[in-house]
C-alpha cells in the first residue's frame, strides 16, 4: 500500500498521516522522492499511471483450437463490437496451436478504443468426460438411459485439469462437481 500513496500500517505501529509517515528525501537526479519510515519503500512524488482503459464489453466464446475463423459465431460477434477479427483469428490460433482438437473456452475483453485482451480457460469439463468415456454426445435422460463410464482416476484427472477454473478449494471438492457434470449426462463413474 505503501507504493499506492495509501497510509500503511506496519505492525504494532498505529496509523500515521500521511504527512507523517513519507518523509521528503532531495536528490539531485532522481527527482522527489518519498520514502516510508516503516517500510523503505521509494516512489516518485508525482507519479501518475497511464488512464485505464474503459471496457466496452466481455464476450465468452468457445471455439476450437487452432481453427478460429471470421466465420459464424466469431465473426459477428467481434465484428458488432469494432474487433479486428482477423487480428484476433491469428492471436488466438497461435496461443492455441498446441491444443489443436479440443475446444477452448476464451474470454474476451474488449476496450471502448477497439482493442481487446483475452484469456484462455480450460477446455469444458463435459468434453473432457465425452473423451474420457468414448462417446460422441450425452443422453438426453440421464435417470434411465446410461452411455458411458468413467473410472475416479479420470475424473481426478480431468478434475486437477479443471482446477484454475473450478470454484472448488481442493481436488476432492472439483471431483464432486466434475462427477456431477458426469451424472447430468448420462455417464457413470466406477471405482
Amino acid at each position: 500500500m505503501c507504493l499506492e500513496g495509501l497510509a500503511c500500517l506496519n505492525e504494532g505501529a498505529e496509523s500515521a498521516s500521511t504527512a507523517q509517515q513519507y518523509t521528503l528525501r532531495k536528490e539531485p537526479d532522481a527527482g522527489d522522492l518519498l520514502r516510508c519510515r516503516y517500510h523503505r519503500f521509494y516512489r516518485k512524488k508525482n507519479h501518475t499511471m497511464a488512464p485505464k482503459k474503459k471496457v466496452s464489453a466481455l464476450l465468452k466464446l468457445q471455439i476450437q483450437a487452432g481453427k478460429a475463423n471470421p466465420a459464424p459465431p466469431l465473426g459477428p460477434a467481434l465484428g458488432s463490437h469494432g474487433v479486428n477479427i482477423m487480428d484476433f483469428c491469428k492471436q488466438y490460433n497461435a496461443a492455441t496451436q498446441d491444443k489443436m482438437g479440443q475446444v477452448i473456452p476464451v474470454e474476451i475483453t474488449v476496450f471502448e478504443d477497439r482493442s481487446f485482451t483475452f484469456i484462455l480457460k480450460t477446455p469444458p469439463a463435459a468434453a473432457l468426460l465425452k473423451k474420457a468415456a468414448g462417446i460422441q454426445k450425452g443422453t438426453e435422460n440421464p435417470l434411465t438411459h446410461k452411455v458411458g463410464s468413467v473410472t475416479k482416476a479420470q475424473v481426478r484427472e480431468i478434475a486437477e485439469i479443471k482446477m484454475a477454473d473450478l470454484s472448488a478449494r481442493d481436488v476432492e471438492a472439483g471431483m464432486k462437481i466434475i462427477e456431477g457434470t458426469a451424472r447430468s449426462m448420462g455417464i457413470t463413474v466406477t471405482d
